[in-house]
């Protein structure tokens, strides 16, 4: 029934609970899993009060520190991707920068994903809380042409 399945992991164990949901469709339904990290671009100082050469500083650092980050994820991730593995399941990894759900949307469109498993994470309590999925998530299920499972990782704890 699936073929590609999307796991986008914050590298939490929110991440991990959904990527178990992931692997076992994958296993019963023989499909590969793209396992997916985005680091969050750094806002951009504002440069009218800086001089050009601080304003070069700053982004140089912020270049860095992002790649920084992208290395430490890849090597965090290969923990997750031999999990997989493990149970026999073709996994790929891809850490990318940007905006997280822009991110999700552009694998699903480029690698034809036939299912998103997420962790979703609630902010709020009691009533609202059954209204409102997280900014991220609700991105997903609003602009997506694919289903989507969403893990509550709050009840799994």
């Amino acid at each position: 029934m699936y073929k590609t399945v999307l796991v986008p992991h914050s590298g939490t164990p929110e991440g991990d609970i959904a990527l178990k949901h992931a692997i076992h469709i994958a296993k019963s339904s023989s499909a590969k899993i793209i396992l997916l990290h985005v680091i969050e671009e750094f806002p951009l100082p504002v440069g009218f009060a800086l001089h050009s050469s601080e304003i070069a500083k700053i982004r140089k650092q912020i270049a860095e520190s992002t790649r920084e980050m992208k290395i430490t994820m890849e090597k965090q991730m290969t923990n997750q991707v031999k999990l997989c593995k493990k149970y026999g399941i073709d996994t790929s990894l891809k850490v990318t920068v940007g905006l997280p759900a822009e991110e999700i949307l552009k694998i699903v469109k480029n690698q034809k994903t036939d299912l998103i498993v997420m962790a979703k994470r609630r902010k709020l309590k009691g009533f609202k809380s059954l209204l409102i999925l997280g900014s991220v998530s609700r991105k997903i299920v609003e602009n997506t042409s694919c289903p989507v499972l969403l893990i509550d990782t709050e009840k799994k704890r």
